[in-house]
């Protein structure tokens, strides 16, 4: 999955490929194999050849995070840009149906706002779990649940249709 990050104020182009267990990640070009483990929630061990590193994530608004690794501290805004292909022009808040897709493939592990629950901008409806990391599914605008196409413990791939919110 290609992705672009801003890291403080940075932009790099991002790759990342699971492959037996170990991530394949292209930044600007350069390939770095990862062994990821989430020993805890929000907090990583990535071993990097023969260097391990703890990164605690906090999630900010929208796609951004706050990483810490060591004593250094990074925001990082993550974009996916297929997905703006798709939204050109819209900002979530008309009386259109809008939709929660997922970024990169992963699996469902908790629904948050079932079908028919009224729900505000930015309030989690699901919960994706992609590359040992958690990600909670915000709802693009305030509105009602229409659907949830996916069950806890399904599959999800990259671009999938997790809900419909009207």
């Amino acid at each position: 999955m290609k992705l672009q990050a801003e890291v403080n104020g940075d932009k790099h182009e991002v790759e990342f490929v699971r492959n037996e267990g170990v991530v394949v990640a292209t930044v600007d070009g350069r390939t770095y194999q990862i062994d990821a483990s989430e020993p805890e929630s929000s907090v990583f061990l990535l071993k990097i050849e023969n260097a391990v590193n703890e990164a605690t994530v906090s999630e900010s608004a929208g796609n951004a995070f706050r990483v810490r690794l060591g004593t250094d501290e990074f925001d990082i805004k993550i974009t996916d840009p297929k997905r703006l292909r798709g939204s050109a022009g819209s900002d979530g808040a008309g009386d259109d149906a809008s939709e929660i897709k997922t970024a990169m493939p992963g699996k469902v592990v908790r629904i948050i706002a079932t079908p028919g629950t009224e729900v505000k901008k930015g309030e989690p409806v699901i919960v994706v779990e992609a590359m040992k990391m958690q990600n909670e599914m915000k709802s693009p605008k305030d509105g009602v649940i229409k659907e949830i196409r996916f069950a806890e413990g399904a599959t999800v791939n990259s671009g999938d249709i997790l809900a419909v919110i009207e």
